[in-house]
């Protein structure tokens, strides 16, 4: 019996992320409230086969606060895994603007006036501050409902584990991924960018890779960053995560943050030390850089 509770940010994509879960043969409940989540798990038979999949926000005000514990208590019984849902307050305001939804958290329940989308998120993001921390996150506030699908699906296929690495390249041009735990900066690096032939490749490109592997900065920043991850990732498993997002950044998440990124998931994936782990690599840049190219 797998239980993944899809929590998050109200506009971050948790209907988009239940539908894929369902269409992929998952039982989903939407919109539950936070204390029939116990009554709910407890119906639930622990020797099936179904997998389950329960959205549950911030619309139930200061009770989802409580998930965490649920969460915990259940977990001598089932397999759960929490994902959270996030995006930026510049990317969610877009959205509800769009869309012309109201924010759930919008009318004051103290004295029934309504606040402004802006303050209505940040008090979610209040709310919401105490689940974040131990469930896997993603960041949609530059990828399309396509590509949360697909992390998703990713995500939800890989093998059991005691832990979930998330390895992610970005562009610091385009911010740094909210979901981010840990981020390390590639720029001074040399650049492929700036040699004509490698200008349109990128990292996943053997020339690119050939390239890299010739700089001494780009050999040493991979030894530092894994024997980083190789001492600290157990401390972080002792202190309770299950998962944890490691990003590594350059310019434009095109060059050397996505040939460092590929290094680093196959190191980790391959390695008979950690196999309790389970290795997840992410590009969070490369298709805004493949669609221009291709235009």
């Amino acid at each position: 019996m797998s239980i993944f509770i899809i929590t998050g940010i109200s506009g971050s994509g948790k209907s988009v992320a239940l539908r894929a879960l369902e269409d992929n043969g998952f039982e989903c409940v939407d919109n539950l409230p936070i204390n029939l989540l116990t009554a709910l798990i407890d119906q639930l038979d622990p020797d099936g086969n179904h997998k389950i999949a329960i959205a549950i926000d911030a619309r139930r005000g200061a009770s989802i606060q409580d998930l965490p514990d649920l969460i915990n208590r259940a977990k001598g019984k089932f397999e759960i895994h929490t994902i959270f849902l996030n995006a930026s307050t510049e990317a969610l305001v877009k959205r509800f603007s769009e869309t012309r939804r109201r924010h759930p958290l919008s009318l004051n329940q103290l004295d029934h006036s309504f606040q402004s989308l802006v303050d209505a998120i940040e008090q979610e993001r209040s709310l919401m501050a105490g689940i974040s921390e131990h469930a896997h996150q993603i960041d949609t506030s530059n990828i399309s409902s396509n590509t949360l699908r697909t992390w998703l699906l990713e995500l939800i296929h890989e093998k059991n584990s005691d832990i979930t690495v998330l390895f992610e390249s970005f562009g610091f041009k385009n911010g740094v991924p909210n979901d981010a735990d840990i981020v390390f900066d590639a720029r001074c690096i040399p650049n492929p960018y700036y040699e004509d032939e490698l200008r349109h490749l990128t990292g996943n490109d053997q020339a690119v890779i050939d390239f890299l592997l010739l700089s001494e900065d780009f050999n040493k920043m991979y030894e530092d960053i894994n024997t980083f991850v190789k001492y600290w990732l157990p401390k972080y498993q002792k202190d309770g995560r299950s998962y944890i997002t490691i990003a590594v950044g350059c310019t434009g998440g095109q060059h050397r943050s996505v040939a460092l990124i590929n290094k680093l998931h196959d190191a980790f994936k391959n390695n008979p030390d950690f196999s309790n782990l389970q290795s997840l690599k992410r590009h969070r840049d490369l298709k805004r850089h493949l669609d221009v190219a291709n235009k």
